[in-house]
């Protein structure tokens, strides 16, 4: 049975990062869902005996209850979908446990990062009308997006998550591809670089649930020197930079 929608039935926006996604309706002032992009699998042979809760859980609560009894993994890496199987499960959590709308009544725009390869975007559209039974769908990168949200259609978007960061110049309302830059670098590769020294200290963090510890590290205690040079010199020379997590 086919689905009609006119202009008063709200459309699904998804802002789909490597790190976090965003979720909510057109015409919103701000999200209605903000959470991490990251999906926690509990373990076939855990000891748990409580079977009233899923085999899968979304987001960072379970990072905050520190559950040893699940393995973590993100479905994302760059800006391009790794894991689909996992990906569709988080999309099904947003639509049904956080929205608590039908996918099948509501249009769905969905956010990219720039350049990503034509087959990740063949792969959500499948997802989305396939497996969600969508009405309708569209795809757009974050840059142009950024700028509509200003009233704008011209301008240059610098934007810096956590799998990917892109210099884009746009001219009313289309990207000016020759000059597009994309660096796959991104706050997830600053976690890992952390975790790298960490370990030259003697400090393990080896799986991804151990690696959102070092993550809530960086966030909390880390800040962007404005002169390198003289932070160094500091760090070298000075005992009064350690901070306690």
């Amino acid at each position: 049975m086919s689905f009609t929608y006119d202009d008063e039935t709200r459309r699904i926006v998804i802002d789909n990062g490597s790190g976090n996604i965003r979720a909510g309706f057109a015409g919103d002032d701000t999200p209605q869902v903000i959470l991490q992009n990251i999906i926690h699998h509990r373990r076939h042979n855990s000891s748990q005996s409580d079977t009233s809760h899923s085999d899968y859980f979304v987001g960072n609560k379970l990072f905050k209850d520190r559950d040893t009894s699940l393995n973590c993994s993100y479905p994302m890496e760059h800006g391009i979908v790794t894991n689909w199987d996992d990906m569709e499960k988080i999309w099904h959590h947003i639509f049904v446990s956080e929205l608590r709308i039908k996918p099948e009544e509501h249009p769905v725009l969905l956010t990219e990062a720039l350049l990503n390869p034509l087959r990740n975007r063949e792969k959500m559209t499948q997802i989305l009308f396939e497996h969600f039974h969508v009405p309708a769908m569209y795809v757009s990168t974050q840059s142009i997006l950024s700028l509509y949200f200003l009233g704008r259609t011209c301008g240059i978007v610098v934007e810096s998550g956590d799998g990917v960061t892109q210099i884009i110049p746009i001219d009313e309302g289309y990207r000016i591809t020759n000059a597009v830059s994309r660096l796959d670098l991104g706050g997830r590769d600053l976690t890992n670089w952390l975790v790298r020294l960490l370990a030259e200290r003697g400090y393990s963090f080896a799986t991804v649930a151990e690696r959102e510890i070092v993550r809530d590290i960086k966030e909390k205690h880390t800040y962007v020197a404005l002169d390198f040079e003289q932070e160094m010199a500091t760090a070298k020379h000075s005992k009064y930079i350690y901070e306690y997590y």
